[in-house]
Formats: structure tokens, C-alpha cells, sequence
């Protein structure tokens, strides 16, 4: 598969005639190329895109909103294409890109679709002084979106379709290591509809592409999902140009259970918000505490079901756990576990921590799902985000220790809390610093809320007219009358 970028709805290959190998991380092996696009890319997109902004700026709302219900539409027509190009160039299940990635896309055109027409603006009437003020938004120009390898076209979409539903035009940067799904995107727009230079995108490598639309002048608006460092990264080189930045970054996500909950669908969850993904999602309860009056019997159950996880070719249907994305990323992981296994005063592994080989797949990046029990929440395993199929767990005494150790970390994206006590609920979801709380569920997402961290874990909120709000400049116009 020889991906090229997609620049004025036309393929281009990279002007420098760099390419970069793409593998499937199933097999370990190389199944294609795609461009390592550097600033004179970029520079080509956002010719495109300045060409394409008045008139698209300019579109009537009622018409930026149907070539956004179209894409979702054509999405939804080529849901099993996208999702076997999901889950050969990201590992995970295939039945799990059907039902979650390649549907969310959709939704996430459709919502935007069909918000951008109920998005209004305020009127202020000073009476006595005979004035009205009243707010315009308006499109800001060019943005950058840059998002990650997990979701690939889950949160490329995430982040495209509020974009050009408010009336701007786009370079989006795929991960590198998923460049699939985007490039098909590329494809959907262009047959929906959508005006040549609207979407632009470009594929490389985060240090010559994404940086350079980073630090494009003509780039007003970055919008990225990624790591901490990387997020660092980028305000330190957007914030003197005075881009606006919307950062989704890390997270280390405590998930708080209580004795007093439903214990058999935390525990069901409990193991799905551990290992969805291969744990590759930023919201992952990656750090379990339990209180004590139930913590053997949590061990125990939940190290039953995690052993009982079949890890295995991603297009099998009876697969839970696929591939890790890549040869680099299992390495990481592996480091934690062997971390871990060098120092058994403070871990002790009670379940995985091993490669596996899957027959006829045995070069592929497959890792069993591993349960670690630490004994303080100071240690490396609960400090640094691993981002894979690695949980820790420890007990706690009571409801104030819980929250301790909950909010003792440097990230907060997400909390999931697991009681039947509603006046425990409300004063740890208060409590609690992350952006989100879930509270006996997990993974529960309505669009029209708002979705971000607080801490190391990003600035700003994305979600809902939150997205809006982000892709627009407010105006003020003030009149006086008589």
C-alpha cells in the first residue's frame, strides 16, 4: 500500500522523494510506504488551504452541514474496508475497529454535521444607553490538527470535523505509524463533496512534518493529541507565534473501587477499561486501587478473567487482545515489566509479562495482558504512563486515602469510581482532579460534553461547541442607536 499525501483533493508524493517503511504490527512485517513530508509539504498544503478559505469560509452553514452528513454517510458505506485498513495498520481487533473506531468517525462528522447549524452566538441590549452589542465567530483561517496512533481515524476525525464545519480549512498529520485510515479518508471527502483545499493531508515524521506546521506563520490554530513531552514540545514553539492550542496529552488514571459496588460489572469493566485497545488508550484505568475489604477477592477474580484474554491475530473474531502498534512501543512496554521484575521488594507480577507467539503471526508485537501488584503509589509503574496492557493494583483503608492516592500523580485526564454510596459519589467526583469522572461505568462518551485534563494532562477542551468555540474567533460589535 503506497500512501501519498492528499493536497487540493489530489495525491502528491513528498517533494524531497522521502518515504518511510509502513509495518503491520500482526506480522512485524512491512506492507507499504507513505511520504516523510517536510516544511516544503506543509508549505504546499497551506497554499491549498488559503486558496480554498474565502469561499469556504463564506459556504452557507446549511451547506458546510451536508457534505458533513454525506462523509459520515460514505464512512458508514465503507465501514469494513476502513476497518480492516484500521486493524492491519494499528493491530487491534478487527470486530473491535468495526464497533467502535470506524462508527465513531462517522459520528463525529454527523454530530458536527449537524451542530454547526445549532451553533449560535450572544446579543447584549444596554438598556438606558441606548446600545446593543452582539458576538460574531468566525473561522480563524488555517489550522494545524495533529493526532495520535491509537485511534487513528477515530480522533483524526475528533479533530477535522468541528474544524472545517466552522468554516476553516486544514493540514491534518496523522500519526505516521497509522497513516491508513487518513489517506482513505482523503478519498471519502473528495467524493462527498468537499471543496478542493478545504482538507489537506500531510504524512511524515513528527520533527519534519509536524513541526513543521507547528511553526507554519500562516497556521493559526493547533490542535494535537499525543504525548506530554511532545505537547511541551509544541507550546513552547506555538505560544511566542501566539497560536491558539488545544493539547490532549498523557494520562495515569486511577480507578477507585469500593466494596459497596455492583461487583460483577465493575469487574467486567474493570478488565475492559484495563486492556481495550492493548491499553493504548489515554483513558485506560491503568492504576487500580481497591479498598481492602474486597482487595484478595478483586485480585483473584480479576487475575481469572485478565489470564482468561486471548491474545492473537487481530482479524481472528474470538481476539481480545491484538498487536502492540509497533517493535518500538513493545520495547517501551517490556521495560516497565522488566523494571518490575528487577525489583520485587516493591512489584510483584501476578499475572503476564511475557511475549507471545502466535502461529503463523510469530514476528508480530504481541504482549500478554500483565497485572502488577505495587506496594506504594510513589513508584515508577504509577507515576509514568505506560500506555499498553499493563495495570498495577494496591488496596487502600478508606475514602480519604482513596482520594490521595487517586490525585497523587502529575496527570489528570480521567477518574473511574466504582460505589453505590451517591453522597461518595458526589464527594469524590468533586474532589477528584481529572477532567472527566466516570462513576459505575466507563468509556461513556456523549459528544456534546466537554473532553480534556487538567494538569500535565492538556490545556483546553475539545468536545461538544467546546470544539467550536476552539475553531472560532469571537468578534464584538457594538452599535449605539437613536
Amino acid at each position: 500500500m503506497t500512501i501519498k499525501n492528499f493536497i487540493n483533493n489530489q495525491d502528491h508524493i513528498p517533494l524531497s522523494g522521502m518515504w518511510l517503511d509502513n509495518y503491520e504490527p500482526a506480522t512485524g512485517k512491512i506492507y507499504g510506504e507513505i511520504p516523510n513530508s517536510n516544511e516544503d509539504d506543509v508549505e504546499r498544503a497551506v497554499q491549498a488551504a488559503e486558496e480554498a478559505f474565502p469561499a469556504w469560509s463564506q459556504t452557507s452553514i446549511d451547506e458546510r452541514s451536508k457534505i458533513m452528513l454525506r462523509i459520515a454517510d460514505l464512512i458508514e458505506e465503507e465501514l469494513n474496508e476502513l476497518a480492516v485498513a484500521e486493524s492491519k495498520d494499528n493491530g487491534k481487533p478487527l470486530w473491535l475497529a468495526k464497533a467502535v473506531d470506524i462508527p465513531r468517525a462517522s459520528s463525529n462528522f454527523r454530530f458536527y454535521g449537524n451542530a454547526i447549524t445549532q451553533y449560535a452566538s450572544k446579543s447584549h441590549e444596554s438598556v438606558g444607553k441606548n446600545t446593543i452589542n452582539f458576538t460574531l465567530r468566525k473561522p480563524i483561517g488555517v489550522v494545524g490538527c495533529i493526532s495520535p496512533w491509537n485511534l487513528p481515524l477515530y480522533l483524526f476525525t475528533w479533530k477535522i470535523a468541528p474544524a472545517i464545519a466552522a468554516g476553516n480549512c486544514v493540514i491534518a498529520k496523522p500519526s505516521e505509524v497509522t497513516p491508513a485510515t487518513a489517506y482513505l479518508l482523503g478519498k471519502i471527502v473528495e467524493r462527498a463533496g468537499l471543496p478542493a483545499g478545504v482538507l489537506n493531508i500531510v504524512h511524515g515524521m513528527g520533527a519534519s512534518c509536524g513541526s513543521a506546521i507547528v511553526k507554519h506563520p500562516k497556521i493559526k490554530a493547533i490542535s494535537f493529541t499525543g504525548g506530554t513531552t511532545t505537547g511541551a514540545a509544541i507550546a513552547a514553539q506555538a505560544a511566542p507565534m501566539f497560536k491558539k492550542l488545544s493539547l490532549e496529552l498523557g494520562g495515569k488514571n486511577p480507578n477507585l473501587i469500593f466494596a459497596d459496588c455492583d461487583y460483577e460489572k465493575m469487574l467486567d469493566t474493570t478488565v475492559r477499561s484495563s486492556f481495550a485497545n492493548q491499553g493504548q488508550i489515554c483513558l485506560c484505568g491503568s492504576r487500580i486501587f481497591v479498598e481492602k475489604k474486597i482487595y484478595e477477592r478483586f485480585k483473584s477474580g480479576f487475575e481469572t478473567k485478565v489470564k482468561e484474554l486471548k491474545v492473537g491475530n487481530p482479524a481472528d473474531a474470538s481476539t481480545k487482545v491484538g498487536a502492540l502498534v509497533s517493535q518500538q512501543h513493545l520495547e517501551k512496554v517490556e521495560s516497565y515489566i522488566a523494571f518490575a521484575k528487577a525489583n520485587p521488594k516493591e512489584y510483584a507480577i501476578l499475572s503476564g509479562g511475557s511475549r507471545v507467539t502466535v502461529k503463523d503471526f510469530e514476528e508480530g508485537y504481541y504482549l500478554e495482558p500483565t497485572v502488577i501488584e505495587v506496594s506504594s503509589n510513589d513508584c515508577k509503574l504509577n507515576q509514568e504512563e505506560i500506555f499498553g496492557p499493563v495495570v498495577t493494583i494496591m488496596p487502600f483503608e478508606d475514602e480519604q486515602e482513596a482520594l490521595k492516592l487517586a490525585n497523587s500523580t502529575r496527570y489528570g485526564l480521567s477518574s473511574t469510581l466504582w460505589t453505590s454510596d451517591l453522597n461518595r459519589c458526589m464527594r469524590l467526583s468533586n474532589a477528584m482532579e481529572s477532567g472527566i469522572v466516570w462513576v459505575n461505568t466507563w468509556l461513556n462518551r456523549d459528544l456534546r460534553t466537554p473532553f480534556g485534563g487538567v494538569k500535565d494532562s492538556g490545556v483546553g477542551r475539545e468536545g461538544g461547541f467546546e470544539a467550536l468555540d476552539f475553531f472560532t474567533e469571537p468578534k464584538n460589535v457594538c452599535i449605539e442607536y437613536h
